[in-house]
């Protein structure tokens, strides 16, 4: 590490578990910082099957303090529409899903909304980062001044704090607290996501309602967004990748009964519950082919201050960040925000220790908060994802009540 740290632990790197969005950005801060880093990614490259978007608002100044001094002019270039420019302020529209009257408007920003695989390629450039790397246990020294990583392909790696940033069903995770405590949380609630192009007359018609994001509950206790995933051309709106889903309350034996149904049979549910909706949802299913591939997913959490949740530092050599941490529903859009804020946290923690400050006051301090707002975050969005999908409770939802802006204790 760099600074004035002592001893052993002076040269050995930190560990980072995951090359999602937190890692990365922890991993670019440390960089920025001059302390070594090396990132472990279990999958075989950077690029995977499935993309989509997130919403960055208040944890922008987090992100902007981790990157390079002159990178966050790029940030426009990792936007869902790179040539639609972010404004100071926005408006996100809620509608009521079967007549398409607005039921809310919420005015914050500035706004980013980003495509989760174009951020990962900037934030993995001029990094230490190894693939094909699956963790498999971690042990620690006697002495207490070191960690090591094992992977699943026989390698070893010794740092001085090893984080795990590997998602919300990080593997770092379980094996702090094992499977009881560490396994993720199944909510009785699921979506059904799809992407898609349309024709140009089509594509102009969806977009009409906004061009980048748009929200509504439905009186039949459903959910759903509709929004850009991919703009590469202003001029040619045939072009355009759409992003959209419909939610529902889904108990775990109905999840559990459905779980190997085909992309037909999910995406056939979706068009049943969508000729209830208003547009852009109504015509946007209608106008999907029987046979367009989908991608379903039961929703999830797992709460960091819930009983039996606080795992052992082991002398503050091993913390957790981002979904690995704090896994969350999306509703709300704040799981990005507390992520990168996590990882702008942590970078100034580790940059104490590096200055002479004790390893594990320095990081159950960072937990400490982490824990406090993350765990808040998780609890304020399983209540906010409870009430979207019952009429009789939307007005008191955090979505409708507080919008986009974080929770506070």
């Amino acid at each position: 590490m760099a600074g004035t740290a002592t001893g052993d632990r002076a040269h050995l790197p930190i560990l980072i578990i995951g090359s999602g969005s937190a890692g990365l950005a922890l991993a670019q801060g440390l960089h920025k910082a001059g302390i070594e880093c090396i990132v472990f990614e279990k999958n075989a490259s950077q690029h995977r099957g499935r993309d989509w978007n997130m919403g960055l608002h208040w944890g922008a100044p987090a992100l902007k303090s981790l990157m390079p001094d002159d990178w966050w002019d790029r940030i426009q270039s990792v936007q869902v529409d790179p040539h639609v420019p972010t404004k100071e302020l926005d408006t996100l529209k809620w509608l009521k899903g079967d007549s398409g009257e607005t039921m809310a408007a919420f005015t914050f920003g500035p706004f980013y909304r980003l495509r989760r695989s174009k951020l990962r390629d900037l934030l993995s450039q001029d990094l230490d980062i190894q693939y094909s790397k699956h963790l498999v246990d971690i042990t620690y020294s006697d002495d207490k001044q070191s960690v090591t990583a094992h992977f699943a392909d026989g390698s070893t790696s010794t740092g001085s704090i090893l984080i795990g940033a590997d998602g919300a069903r990080s593997s770092v995770r379980h094996l702090l607290l094992g499977p009881t405590h560490g396994s993720i949380t199944k909510l009785p609630y699921a979506a059904t996501f799809v992407q898609r192009k349309f024709p140009t007359e089509q594509a102009l018609h969806l977009r009409s309602f906004h061009p980048l994001f748009l929200a509504s509950a439905h009186p039949s206790n459903t959910f759903a967004f509709f929004g850009m995933q991919d703009a590469p051309s202003p001029t040619d709106p045939s072009s355009w990748t759409f992003f959209f889903y419909i939610s529902w309350a889904s108990s775990l034996d109905e999840q559990e009964a459905t779980r190997d149904w085909t992309d037909a049979q999910r995406l056939a549910q979706q068009k049943e519950l969508a000729k209830d909706f208003c547009d852009p949802w109504k015509s946007a299913y209608e106008w999907t082919p029987d046979d367009a591939p989908v991608w379903y997913m039961g929703l999830t959490s797992w709460d960091p201050g819930a009983e039996g949740h606080a795992w052992d530092n082991h002398d503050g050599r091993v913390t957790l960040v981002g979904d690995a941490c704090h896994p969350m529903t999306y509703q709300r859009g704040q799981g990005l925000n507390h992520s990168v804020t996590d990882a702008g946290k942590l970078r100034d923690a580790i940059v104490r220790i590096g200055e002479g400050g004790d390893r594990k006051d320095v990081v159950d301090a960072f937990e400490e908060e982490m824990v406090k707002r993350g765990g808040m975050e998780v609890r304020d969005g399983n209540a906010n994802t409870g009430m979207l999908h019952d009429w009789e409770k939307v007005r008191l939802s955090p979505l409708f009540r507080k919008g986009m802006s974080k929770s506070e204790g």
